[in-house]
């Protein structure tokens, strides 16, 4: 990089310059977020199994930021699972009613 002051070249991570003695700003690190866990958590609460699926991951993105995220995507696991269970448990009791329904007729 370059000296914001004399313009000359000094190393990227230089704090003052070495020619000038003029401090120099920390370059910007753009921070990145764990997109995925934030859409799986609001999936889990409409379609849980495309929540599960971003949620789990999510999880995966978050080792590879730093834990970013991984508790908004293990919230979303957890939604979207009790969720899908909740529902095959009503479509089975659903069945069952339907089923003893048909047989008495």
């Amino acid at each position: 990089m370059f000296c914001k002051n004399c313009g000359a070249q000094i190393d990227d991570r230089a704090v003052v310059c070495p020619h000038c003695g003029v401090a120099q700003s920390a370059p910007v690190q753009k921070e990145e977020s764990n997109v995925l866990a934030i859409v799986g958590f609001v999936l889990s609460f409409f379609i849980a199994i495309a929540g599960l699926v971003c949620s789990i991951l999510g999880m995966k993105k978050a080792a590879e930021l730093g834990g970013k995220g991984h508790g908004l995507a293990l919230a979303g696991t957890i939604i979207s699972a009790i969720s899908l269970v909740l529902t095959v448990i009503v479509v089975i009791i659903e069945v069952a009613v339907v089923g003893a329904a048909l047989s008495t007729i």
